[in-house]
């Protein structure tokens, strides 16, 4: 069990350093593309642009970790180690959007800290879940996603964050209904982890491209973390260790604390 503990968590820090430095190359990318308003034309754009194919290439390989993540560990500390990708995000994007100033450093050990916690809490992982209401209800959050997307404006980069978030947080909460050998609802969950994985993509894009970084990331990462984690403890059946649920609601309440306050020092002008 500690062993697998262990490697789960070497697999999400990985995935969390590959996920933050593909998120400035992200934003670089998704400025210079000419619409990123329509899913179609943000496909058939981004498939011609080599550093957003480079992007997408360091996703599939952090997406393999996180997976290896989330089916070794508890889904609550699977989606923290992605909180560590905030960090890594946010030092580098000081070359895109400004430098972190000291409240920002203080959300990087808040983050860190419930990290730490999370991981002297964790209990042993929930089952594969292969029955229908899985991968249903992720079907049904994904045509949401897709009818909400084109209300929301480019410039609004909070919001499609969040909404990016709910986009990622699906497609790891369908990871865990992809059992072998694949029966229909285990291949619908295969299925919906790519495309819920696209959509979110592409609404982060969207606030990347109309805001800073770490202003689209902050929200995302929050809500990829605390959404799945509540999903696993209360419907997918992962544990804690005896006596530590104190410690699992104050290591997660301090990994997306820290991860709201983790943004560069920005002008109003450029906030949004």
């Amino acid at each position: 069990m500690e062993a697998q503990t262990g490697w789960g968590l070497a697999a999400g820090v990985a995935s969390a350093v590959l996920f933050g430095l593909a998120a400035v190359a992200q934003a670089r990318a998704a400025r210079r593309l000419p619409s990123t308003d329509r899913l179609l034309d943000f496909v058939r754009h981004g498939l011609r642009d080599p550093l957003l194919l480079l992007v997408v290439a360091a996703y599939l390989a952090g997406f393999v970790l996180h997976a290896v993540a989330i089916w070794w560990l508890p889904i609550y500390l699977a989606q923290a180690t992605v909180a560590l990708s905030l960090p890594v995000t946010a030092v580098a994007a000081g070359r895109v959007d400004g430098r972190l100033p000291s409240h920002a450093w203080r959300g990087v050990l808040a983050v860190s800290l419930g990290l730490l916690l999370l991981a002297r809490a964790a209990g042993p992982p929930g089952d594969v879940r292969a029955d229908w209401w899985l991968p249903g209800s992720l079907a049904l959050l994904l045509a949401a996603l897709v009818l909400l997307a084109g209300a929301a404006p480019a410039s609004r980069a909070a919001l499609l964050g969040w909404t990016a978030g709910l986009g990622y947080a699906g497609s790891a909460l369908a990871v865990r209904g992809v059992a072998w050998p694949l029966e229909p609802a285990a291949a619908v969950a295969a299925l919906l982890v790519p495309l819920l994985g696209l959509v979110a993509f592409w609404l982060y894009s969207r606030g990347l491209a109309g805001g800073l970084v770490t202003t689209a990331t902050a929200p995302m990462i929050t809500a990829q973390t605390f959404v799945p984690a509540l999903v696993g403890l209360a419907l997918l059946g992962d544990g804690t260790r005896p006596g530590w649920w104190p410690g699992v609601a104050l290591g997660l309440g301090l990994a997306v604390l820290g991860a709201a306050t983790v943004r560069p020092a920005a002008s109003p002008a450029q906030a949004s």
